[in-house]
């Protein structure tokens, strides 16, 4: 910080030798920083309204009941049963499908996004995108996914009861459980992520993509030992927000403390100019010993974590709203 002196020499104040058109510029100027301070006054006393906070215990419960249908990849009977188990949850939303057949490396599979909708006034739209599979290589080795799978799942689930039957003076939120977000052989561009590659194409078409002011991605967000990433393959100005909104929830000691750039459903729209971040905590267990093991189980998650990150993210909804 550069310290700025309160007088000049010989007592006279520099602003006394100004020509009258440098005070016109600080006329504006100040007329500017004045209507801005107004501006920011109102923010801060509508932002006194009461911090936003999920029943985490739900959220856990809804954890668990997903981890207990066993290992979910795509194309399984498991996967089947989830699928029905969400829809079930969203009777009387606004839900819409996008599904297709991936071809990938190890053949054909169905896959499902599934999409529910939370009308806001505002022109606009939020997308909270998790995914629900689970590893497909791991199908038969006892992984089931709790925190890579199962709290994504379950913290959308409750966000869309936060969500329902209330009027939005916001944007418009889209919850979207993507399916195909892990590799069914090894990790690359082409295999991965087949559910957000299909829709990201799909919006880009249909001019969808235009209209999202954030996309926000949840991923492993269950952990006991909650530490979020600051994923630097994402927008500054949205990865800064959802840090003010850990701030005011008093959360900011579980956030950022690693960063740097990896790969989630976030990158098709990442790639296409969309306003991306991704909420993931990939540091799970010594080393991330417990991620694509099966010791990734519900002994090692905890509900204060999720509320940590879904008081969190309505926050961010909430600051996104009034910008």
């Amino acid at each position: 910080m550069k310290k700025v002196a309160n007088s000049t020499a010989g007592g006279q104040a520099w602003f006394q030798k100004l020509p009258s058109y440098l005070w016109l510029k600080i006329s504006l100027v100040l007329a500017v920083t004045l209507a801005i301070g107004s501006r920011v006054a109102a923010a801060a006393s509508t932002d006194n309204a009461q911090l936003p906070h999920i029943d985490a215990k739900r959220a856990f419960e809804y954890t668990r009941e997903v981890t207990a249908f066993g290992p979910r990849y795509m194309g399984s009977e498991n996967h089947k049963k989830l699928e029905r188990y969400i829809v079930e949850h969203l009777k009387g939303d606004e839900v819409e499908d996008d599904a297709f057949t991936a071809d990938t490396v190890e053949g054909k599979f169905p896959v499902r996004n599934i999409i529910a909708k939370f009308p806001g006034t505002k022109d606009g739209i939020i997308v909270i995108l998790g995914h629900y599979d689970t590893v497909y290589p791991l199908r038969n080795s006892g992984f089931v996914g709790a925190n890579d799978g199962g709290s994504s799942t379950a913290i959308l689930l409750e966000y869309a009861n936060q969500l329902r039957k209330k009027k939005r003076d916001g944007y418009s939120v889209w919850l979207v459980w993507t399916d195909g977000e892990e590799a069914v052989r090894h990790w690359t561009n082409t295999d991965s992520v087949y559910g957000a590659r299909h829709l990201a194409e799909k919006w880009e078409k249909d001019g969808t993509l235009k209209k999202i002011k954030a996309l926000m991605v949840m991923d492993m967000i269950g952990d006991a030992d909650l530490d979020i990433a600051r994923n630097t393959k994402g927008a500054p100005w949205l990865l800064d927000l959802i840090y003010s909104a850990a701030e005011r929830e008093g959360y900011q000691s579980h956030f950022y403390a690693q960063e740097g750039p990896s790969e989630d459903d976030h990158v098709p729209f990442f790639d296409r100019g969309v306003p991306c971040a991704d909420v993931i905590d990939f540091d799970y267990g010594y080393n991330n010993v417990f991620w694509h093991s099966p010791q990734d189980t519900m002994d090692k998650l905890s509900s204060k974590s999720l509320q940590i990150v879904g008081d969190t993210i309505l926050e961010t909804i909430h600051l996104l709203d009034q910008r």
